[in-house]
């Protein structure tokens, strides 16, 4: 966002508070979609108002159809036509901002509401009942109050489930601050602390039962108040600025300060903290603001933390949330609350706190007011185009958004509702340990700015080639400066603050990149390329089929798999091989092989996979299959043709909608019928459904195992599958890696990026080959060559 743009959002102008009505509140960047809200949900608690709405998306969505093939076909027809059409999406808007701009914010809505035909607004908060006239004055909506702490708990209970790396542990000196926590697959039971005025304590056992087991006087509003008395400092913000920089021990009193040292009998160090302000009675010594908010900020901190564990240990939790307003992400708080929780529970139960935690109440209020279109009954995903992330109120850490906290622009969060449900891989070992991205590059100093560097230099050439895939369309070059900015920007922010987003990985980068894509409507800048590439590929199945059934079994194995990981060398996401693609048109099949590193490979355990295809063949495989063009058609095809010859069903995997060249679901169903056409072995196992083609639920060049579509999950236990291939670096070196399975699974990719490659200890296009057999998991060789039929 630009400085300009941001200077045009709400600034204080008077004493009493109050928003100047000639500022023009920049739509598109607050408020977006307004115009098509249906729904609105609000909680106004007593110093902040967060607005929730659900919305109607249009945007672009590349359509491909199969032209007809039983006329004699033209030289250089097309196998398939692309058209660009309109959809319709439903996403979720979160807003949140000072109650102080609550009138303005409400006229605004209502001048740009036009759509809307919901005659209710849920609220929840305990400003629901002061501003409920104001509401309905303003909006013409009836105002609904629902309860608060149930609104909680649905909110909690909705983002532990839709939002990646929602979760989070805070370690101040670790060389990543914040470590974020996998969805797990069952969140239940939990412990939830919400810190607002003052402290309530929830057990929450399913989606329905909770109760309140407890609570404190003693929560932010007596940060708030004792803070405001001690300082004269009215703003709560300003008194977390003021903690940051202040030295409680000062103020405090330590167990050193009384015994001279450590109190070793009792476990006692001398730094821990013997009596809050102890030193405080000092006759004729004047404290500091700061020392004195960083004193009281330890001493609620402590205070909550003692009191959370002791619920904790009474309920046999160890998964304890804390939400609310006190916490703020502001590092001190949430340093103070997992030292205290440490320390009482001797590291046995975690601290995690929430990146969308101001949030829960409005989500939750939305919730109710939605249950007729079942929102539980859809996947939501975040949407990283539409929402501000993360950000620390640290005084040190971005002094523009210390300027500017309070004010909403930095704190927004957009979900879009997913087609299909999600859920886990039924294969995966350990869902609850299973962790998709291979590295974290918030913890990897070295190798986040390496991938930031890497993801700029590509931004020309993603802009070009989003330019070329809308040649009719003579704004579409302006659409992508407008993507290019915005996607500069994210990557400006996931510089200073890689926790943004939650675990900063190559995978979110990418899957950054696409929502930026779709946002400004290139949703497959590669269409037109992967048409082409695929048109070419076909030309020479049947010759490729043919020079592999000459070759002996054995010959044909390797042939295989070389044919496999030649085809994966086109990948237009990897520079190195983009970069040679558009130099020279003529690189093909043949060249790709060549490029090809000797055996042994860098990972290699070909010789194990060779062993096992001498036993008996596997019931099912899932392939997860990668690119478009020559990998999907010269690579894949002939190697899934082999698995059907031996008697063994094959369940295709592919994205649901447009990354980068890989294939999509309707593009493999038209490559899929085409290559029928010409191969009777493939066309009998699509007759005789050996053959299946499933969307994965994916929109990404990587692969989550645990938010995968539920009728994928449904097919791999009905087809009892016991192979599991992934293919591509995305799928299998930055994702999946290390993931464990349950049952016999491939790994293949070839290394495109040189300096992977450099930290793996290869080169460029070098192989990984894992082959993967379960502990205890016994696969049976047969002392004879299979004869498969050709």
């Amino acid at each position: 966002m630009s400085t300009s743009k941001m200077a045009a959002g709400c600034e204080r102008v008077d004493s009493s508070h109050s928003m100047d009505k000639s500022i023009t509140l920049p739509p598109n960047e607050i408020f977006r979609n307004l115009e098509n809200a249906k729904r609105f949900a609000i909680d106004i608690g007593g110093s902040l108002t967060k607005l929730a709405y659900y919305s109607t998306v249009q945007h672009k969505v590349a359509k491909v159809r199969s032209f007809d093939h039983t006329a004699k076909e033209t030289e250089g027809d097309p196998l398939y036509e692309i058209s660009m059409q309109e959809e319709v999406s439903a996403r979720l808007h979160f807003i949140k901002f000072e109650n102080a701009y609550i009138e303005t914010c409400l006229d605004f809505i209502k001048d740009h509401l036009v759509n809307t035909d919901t005659k209710v607004i849920k609220a929840t908060g305990g400003g629901a009942h002061k501003f409920k006239d104001l509401i309905e004055k303003k909006l013409k909506l009836r105002v609904d109050k629902e309860d608060e702490m149930t609104c909680l708990i649905k909110g909690c209970n909705f983002v532990l489930r839709n939002i990646t790396h929602e979760a989070f542990v805070y370690a101040k000196h670790a060389d990543s601050e914040f470590r974020f926590q996998n969805t797990h697959p069952d969140i239940f039971p939990y412990l939830l602390i919400n810190i607002g005025s003052g402290v309530s304590i929830f057990k929450v056992e399913s989606e329905d039962t909770f109760e309140r087991v407890g609570g404190s006087s003693i929560g932010g509003g007596t940060f708030w108040g004792l803070g405001a008395l001690l300082t004269k400092t009215k703003r709560f913000d300003e008194l977390l600025q003021l903690a940051s920089k202040g030295q409680h021990t000062n103020v405090d009193m330590l167990v050193k300060d009384i015994y001279g040292g450590s109190y070793g009998s009792l476990g006692l160090t001398g730094d821990l903290i013997a009596s809050s302000f102890g030193k405080s009675a000092t006759p004729d010594k004047e404290f500091s603001k700061e020392d004195m908010a960083k004193s009281l900020l330890h001493m609620i901190s402590n205070d909550i933390g003692q009191l959370a564990c002791l619920y904790a240990r009474l309920h046999n939790l160890t998964r304890v949330y804390f939400g609310g307003f006190f916490i703020r992400g502001h590092p001190v708080t949430m340093h103070t609350i997992t030292y205290s929780i440490n320390f009482f529970t001797k590291g046995e139960v975690q601290a995690l706190f929430l990146r969308h935690e101001g949030y829960l109440g409005t989500i939750g209020a939305f919730l109710k007011g939605a249950e007729e279109d079942n929102p539980n009954q859809y996947s939501w995903g975040e949407n990283y185009a539409g929402s501000s992330g993360l950000m620390s109120t640290s005084p040190d850490l971005n002094p523009m958004q210390r300027a500017r906290s309070g004010t909403f622009q930095f704190d927004m969060l957009e979900m879009d509702r997913l087609e299909r449900q999600l859920v886990n891989l039924p294969l995966l070992q350990d869902p609850s340990s299973y962790i998709p991205d291979t590295v974290d590059l918030s913890e990897d100093a070295l190798a986040r700015e390496y991938w930031l560097y890497c993801f700029e230099e590509a931004l020309d050439g993603v802009v070009k080639r989003a330019v070329a895939s809308q040649p009719d369309l003579p704004e579409a070059a302006e659409r992508a400066e407008k993507f290019r900015h915005k996607y500069q920007h994210k990557l400006q922010t996931l510089r200073h603050q890689p926790f943004a987003y939650g675990s900063l990985t190559v995978r979110s980068l990418l899957d950054t990149r696409e929502h930026c894509l779709n946002e400004f409507n290139f949703p497959d800048p590669y269409s037109k390329i992967k048409q082409g590439e695929n048109d070419m590929a076909l030309k020479y199945f049947q010759k490729a089929v043919k020079s592999l059934e000459e070759l002996s079994w054995e010959q044909r194995q390797f042939a295989l798999v070389r044919g496999l990981l030649a085809g994966n060398v086109f990948d237009w996401g990897a520079k190195a091989v983009s970069d040679v693609l558009e130099s020279d048109p003529e690189f093909g099949f043949e060249h790709a092989k060549l490029q090809l590193e000797d055996r042994p490979w860098l990972v290699d355990a070909y010789d194990q996979w060779l062993e096992r295809l001498k036993g008996p063949p596997h019931k099912c495989a899932l392939f997860f299959v990668d690119n478009s063009g020559i990998d999907i058609i010269l690579g894949v095809f002939p190697f899934v043709r082999e698995l059907l010859c031996r008697g063994t069903e094959v369940v295709l995997a592919s994205n649901s909608s447009p990354a980068l060249n890989d294939v999509t679901n309707s593009e493999l169903q038209i490559l899929t019928e085409r290559i029928a056409a010409m191969d009777l072995v493939i066309q009998s196992a699509v007759k005789e459904d050996r053959l299946t083609l499933v969307q994965s639920g994916s929109s990404s060049p990587c692969l989550d195992l645990s938010r995968l579509d539920k009728v994928l999950a449904g097919v791999v236990r009905e087809r009892h599958v016991d192979l599991v291939i992934i293919e591509g670096m995305g799928r299998a070196i930055h994702t999946n890696y290390y993931a464990i399975l349950s049952c016999e699974s491939l790994k293949m990719a070839v290394i495109k990026n040189s300096w992977l490659a450099d930290r793996l200890g290869g080169k460029l296009f070098s192989v990984v080959f894992k082959y993967e057999v379960p502990p205890g998991h016994k696969t049976t060789t047969l002392d004879h060559v299979p004869v498969t039929p050709s």
